[in-house]
């Protein structure tokens, strides 16, 4: 009697178990078919194929221009390409005494000394956006039009208030 009883407990547990699954639903589960999603095709301008940082590294400093003219809107934009990703070691005075270049041995270099602003425009965006030393490669952080601008506000002598 003992093994019928267990006999039958087991074939309605089985029973219980292939009646209660959805195997239909479980196999059309959306996180099961994320393969079969359309992705839109992506348009051919927004991601460099070619050319990029490898064209401008392989350039050299000397080669670089400066595509930006002087004034206002470079100023504006060098200011605020500035204030995100150099004033916390150069300073607001760009003499290398910021917060955070306190902690470095050497301090960072003073942006206003003429071994800094003797450097050609090429020079300045090589070393800023690939490194140079202990400063950190910003090519990948910043968009060139930011450097460029950058290097403008530097140029600029009212940029830095004593």
């Amino acid at each position: 009697m003992k093994d019928e009883r267990w006999m039958l407990f087991v074939f309605f547990m089985v029973g219980w178990l292939v009646i209660g699954c959805d195997y239909a639903r479980m196999t059309s589960d959306e996180a099961h078919d994320t393969y079969e999603a359309y992705f839109p095709i992506m348009p051919q301008d927004n991601v460099s194929v070619s050319g990029g940082t490898t064209a401008l590294r392989q350039a050299g400093p000397d080669a670089l221009i400066n595509p930006l003219k002087e004034g206002g809107p470079a100023i504006a934009a060098g200011r605020a390409g500035y204030a995100n990703f150099c004033v916390h070691c150069h300073g607001a005075r760009g003499d290398g005494r910021a917060t955070v270049g306190q902690s470095f041995a050497p301090l960072p270099t003073d942006l206003r000394s003429e071994r800094v602003q003797s450097q050609s425009d090429g020079e300045l965006f090589y070393k800023i956006g690939f490194g140079y030393e202990r400063h950190p490669p910003l090519i990948h952080s910043m968009m060139e039009e930011d450097i460029w601008a950058v290097i403008i506000l530097m140029r600029d002598a009212s940029s830095f208030h004593e």
